[in-house]
């Protein structure tokens, strides 16, 4: 039997106006030159942070036990791993990618969607980039035509898949990531609407890790980006997907959320080339999970603020939404003995206490030393939370920290909005220094640097030959 052809599946495309009819168009319609400078300089930011922490992945015990497992999967092939001599075929060095990049909870959220778009946009761009030749200017409109419609997917949804259980990282990222993809490998709309619908029966991502610290949700956006580049060449094959991907009667919003849920499936497309979502993306100044962050600026700036020992405090209270409840705080008594470090991303109770003992919180108050530390162990144990009805959660996430000493004072520091979202924005000196501080725990400074030049020039480069080349060490890229 022949596949159908273009004009046939444009035809039965266009009966009606389905969403992922809607965000096809956008993606294969978008103009560069129709997106604002300022939007395109965010975008490389925001690439370049990606690349930086996937590089300081590659290190870590998870990132090689995921590679080396990948390569005995498919063997080696043309696409560089970030920070490695390792090439793999197409799908595992996505895969592999994403791991690093979302691999130390350090990546970039759209806090109205809750998701990190980037880690399964970024991973997606450099490979099918790479495969099609593109010019950093498309690589740059791809990365966007991701951002802006997996943070819009993800926000229709109104908090409801982490309430079901699902990371949206993972399953909303995935049609991100396969719309960046189709407008790269030069997809006709058609076409692209049908990848939406095959990925539908792909995209996946449990929040069960939150359970035990299991290193499942790392690999989420990294399953996404693989996803979501199977979907494409299966739609580019002749393949027919579902029309009514996100509205369907078993479209992603009823299937995932159930009857009569809330979600506003027309969010999904509203302001698109308009309203740029980039903007809205929260870069990360601190290695956990988004919803810590104001709890460890306020408990630094309580240890800068006053004089107090540790053992002189009698009880800690983490005010927060109750919508951020179910991530951080509960269970309390799995929340106050972090298992290992991914535990402790996800612990209120432990970012506040190493924090307020330290004085910072970097990667190195991940390791087995700073978890084991004493001071911050009983720490951990005076430490409850409260409900703050004035959060400004989900727009931002607020975090307020009050601290009672045995001299009966009260000390208390409130950050209204995290730092490195839109209202508290870290700047481009701040996002180059972040990334220097990841990229040279595996790179030379020089290596770095040159990343870092290749990235922030993408928009004028004829390729990513040289981004490649930089970020794979003793290795050229093909």
């Amino acid at each position: 039997m022949n596949a159908p052809t273009d004009e046939a599946l444009l035809a039965a495309a266009t009966t009606d106006a389905a969403i992922s009819s809607t965000l096809a168009r956008f993606a294969t319609t978008l103009e560069f030159e129709d997106i604002p400078a300022h939007v395109v300089e965010r975008a490389r930011l925001h690439v370049l942070d990606c690349i930086g922490i996937g590089l300081a992945s590659s290190g870590f015990e998870f990132g090689q036990r995921t590679i080396k497992a990948l390569t005995g999967l498919g063997g080696e092939g043309p696409y560089p791993v970030l920070g490695t001599a390792v090439g793999l075929p197409l799908r595992d060095a996505v895969l592999a990618n994403g791991t690093l990049i979302h691999g130390l909870d350090f990546d970039d959220t759209h806090a109205g969607g809750v998701i990190h778009a980037s880690a399964s946009a970024v991973p997606t761009v450099l490979a099918i980039g790479q495969r099609e030749r593109a010019t950093g200017r498309d690589v740059l409109a791809a990365y966007l035509v991701g951002i802006e419609t997996a943070s819009r997917i993800a926000q229709a949804a109104m908090g409801g898949f982490h309430r079901v259980g699902f990371h949206p990282t993972g399953l909303v990222g995935a049609f991100g990531a396969t719309l960046a993809a189709g407008r790269l490998s030069r997809m006709p709309a058609a076409a692209l609407e049908h990848a939406q619908g095959i990925v539908l029966s792909m995209a996946s991502g449990s929040m069960e890790f939150l359970e035990d610290g299991a290193w499942t949700k790392r690999m989420h956006p990294g399953w996404a980006a693989s996803a979501a580049v199977t979907a494409c060449a299966l739609a580019q094959g002749g393949f027919v997907g579902p029309r009514r991907t996100y509205e369907g009667r078993f479209g992603l919003f009823n299937s995932h959320l159930g009857p009569g849920n809330t979600a506003q499936p027309a969010l999904c497309t509203a302001g698109l080339g308009d309203t740029w979502e980039m903007l809205n993306v929260a870069m990360k100044p601190y290695p956990a999970c988004h919803f810590n962050h104001a709890f460890a600026d306020a408990a630094i700036e309580l240890r800068k603020a006053h004089s107090f020992a540790l053992e002189d405090v009698v009880e800690i209270r983490a005010r927060i939404s109750a919508a951020q409840v179910a991530v951080v705080c509960e269970p309390e008594a799995h929340k106050r003995r972090p298992q290992n470090s991914y535990d402790a991303q996800f612990s209120v109770h432990y970012i506040i206490a190493t924090s307020l003992a330290r004085g910072r919180f970097t990667l190195t108050e991940l390791e087995d030393e700073a978890l084991g530390d004493p001071q911050v162990q009983a720490l951990m144990q005076k430490i409850g939370y409260e409900i703050d009805p004035d959060s400004a959660f989900p727009r931002y996430y607020s975090g307020e920290v009050v601290v009672r000493l045995k001299d009966g004072r009260e000390l208390r520091h409130r950050e209204a909005h995290n730092r490195g979202s839109d209202a508290r924005p870290l700047s481009g000196g701040e996002i180059v220094a972040k990334f220097n501080g990841n990229a040279e725990r595996v790179l030379s400074a020089s290596r770095a640097a040159q990343v870092a030049e290749a990235v922030l020039g993408l928009d004028g480069a004829a390729s990513l030959e040289p981004l490649l080349a930089a970020v794979a060490p003793h290795r050229q890229a093909h």
